[in-house]
């Protein structure tokens, strides 16, 4: 029923007494089924903190997922190379932020 939806629809359905809160995070789906009387609103709040956290906790999720699919169909199927690749791009993103900091550092010690 929530994947024939269209994107510009509510993220509200109601199913069997009960209602069903989604929210779409690239090709995932988050869902929720609560009470009529719950309110919609702070559990698509919920929702959204719960993938923040996924996120930050993770990390790399994101990457994972791009290397995988792309467009809905499987990009990768091998997992040394999906695991390889992540890797890379994590060396990647903590090369940058140690670049960063050290031009940071620099202009620090350049402005005292």
């Amino acid at each position: 029923m929530i994947l024939s939806r269209g994107p510009k629809l509510c993220n509200f359905v109601e199913w069997r007494g009960f209602k069903v809160v989604y929210k779409r995070y690239a090709s995932l789906y988050f869902c929720m089924c609560i009470n009529q009387e719950d309110n919609e609103l702070e559990v698509l709040e919920i929702i959204h903190h719960y993938v923040e956290i996924l996120d930050r906790y993770f990390g790399s999720a994101y990457y994972i997922l791009d290397e995988v699919l792309i467009a809905g169909e499987l990009q990768e199927s091998s997992k040394k190379t999906v695991a390889r690749l992540v890797a890379t791009q994590d060396s990647l993103v903590e090369a940058a932020k140690e670049e960063a900091n050290s031009i940071s550092n620099i202009i620090a010690q350049a402005t005292k």
